[in-house]
């Protein structure tokens, strides 16, 4: 334990709810402290002010929720104890918080328990170099649970997908039920694009804007001229405010020389196509939009471009060195991020999350691809018409 190992150290402790870090962590931390040599207790927790406090060692913790990122913003710590990384709310966005707190002492670390779902966050830590990964099984643990258990969990889950991950630690990357899947992609992956008949731009707006809320999507698709095959050619998703995603989608419309942006006007569309053409205003730019309207849920819209997929009828394109998921994908040609987004997006969604990334691929190859040609102008309006998918 680092209160031991560093003495006069200042940690952080932090699980997935305040209740988790009270009845779990704090709990564990308690019951492996042994008492002092007068009898008194070597670790003391004074719940009010979410401390920790190893009198012997002259060291100290504070216990956060991974609910509250926002917390994380000011304190300084040596180390960390992360818990059940795989379950937080917040996940990439406590991660992040919690790293610029670790500005104390030579070598500040964390300690990451967590089942290894395989989320994007958790695929981060296992490729980063500086990480050391430790990998046990429910059975090296054996000797301090029951035998009942032992035996109901190997007979109800030994040799399923659950089991492979919550018994065995296995980070696995198919999910089952999901409509894509990493293979399926990359085996119709190409490293440069073809000639365009199209691009088309589409942005899935979020509610809010910055850190706390939902990403905007933006994703750009192509038309082959030759082939009418489908290419995904740029995510610029991004969570900034109104200006900020208005200025991005519009750069990228620029940077194509894009044929369209296509919206969705379900939740705030006035708004969503003043913020466009405003920052098309600002930018000096004129730029084609077409409103879309979601008719449908999520997965049924999303079914018939997967089913495109499934004809190896769309390409991504570009090879990106952060296909490794090391690091945050900030380069510009990487659809890493949402590729992790698609493979995790299934009948329920995608887990714990908005699928704004994978609904502007849907948006983008729909308009592309599903939507008839005359259905893409009003002539009586003289502009194109809002169209259902």
């Amino acid at each position: 334990m680092k209160a031991r190992t560093m003495p006069g150290s200042h940690g952080a402790v932090i699980g997935s709810t305040a209740g988790d870090v009270r009845d779990v962590m704090v709990k564990a931390i308690l019951a492996c402290t042994p008492p002092l040599r007068d009898g008194s207790p070597g670790c003391i927790y004074e719940s009010s002010k979410r401390s920790l406090c190893w009198p012997e060692y002259g060291s100290t913790a504070t216990t956060y929720s991974a609910e509250e990122p926002d917390r994380l913003r000011g304190p300084n710590h040596h180390w960390a104890s992360a818990d059940e990384v795989a379950a937080w709310a917040y996940a990439e966005e406590c991660w992040d918080m919690l790293q610029m707190t670790l500005r104390l002492g030579d070598l500040p670390q964390c300690v990451v328990s967590t089942t290894p779902r395989a989320i994007p966050l958790i695929r981060r830590l296992i490729a980063d170099p500086t990480s050391v990964i430790t990998r046990g099984s429910t059975f090296d643990n054996a000797q301090n649970l029951s035998p009942a258990f032992i035996d109901a969990v190997k007979r109800q889950y030994e040799g399923t997908r659950l089991g492979r991950q919550e018994l065995y630690a296995e980070v696995l990357d198919d999910f089952p039920g999901a409509l894509w899947t990493q293979g399926g992609i990359d085996a119709d992956r190409i490293a440069v694009a073809p000639a365009m008949s199209r691009i088309v731009i589409a942005v899935d707006p979020s509610g809010g804007d910055g850190q706390g809320n939902d990403a905007q999507g933006i994703v750009a698709c192509g038309k082959g001229r030759f082939d009418g095959h489908g290419y995904v050619l740029a995510d610029r998703t991004c969570k900034l405010t109104p200006a900020g995603w208005g200025k991005a989608a519009v750069e990228l419309y620029q940077e194509l020389k894009a044929d369209r942006i296509v919206y969705e006007v379900n939740y705030g569309g006035a708004m969503v196509a003043a913020t466009i053409q405003q920052a098309a205003k600002d930018l000096g730019v004129r730029v084609a939009m077409a409103p879309v309207v979601s008719s449908r849920g999520k997965v049924v819209r999303a079914e018939p471009v997967s089913a495109l997929y499934e004809q190896h009828r769309v390409h991504h394109v570009g090879a990106c060195k952060c296909d490794t998921r090391a690091i945050p994908r900030v380069h510009k040609g990487c659809l890493s991020d949402l590729e992790d987004e698609m493979c995790r997006f299934t009948s329920a969604g995608v887990e714990g999350e908005s699928p704004n990334r994978a609904d502007a691929l849907v948006f983008a190859l729909a308009e592309l691809m599903l939507t008839p040609a005359a259905a893409r102008f009003d002539p009586i309006a003289g502009v194109s018409a809002a169209r259902r998918i």
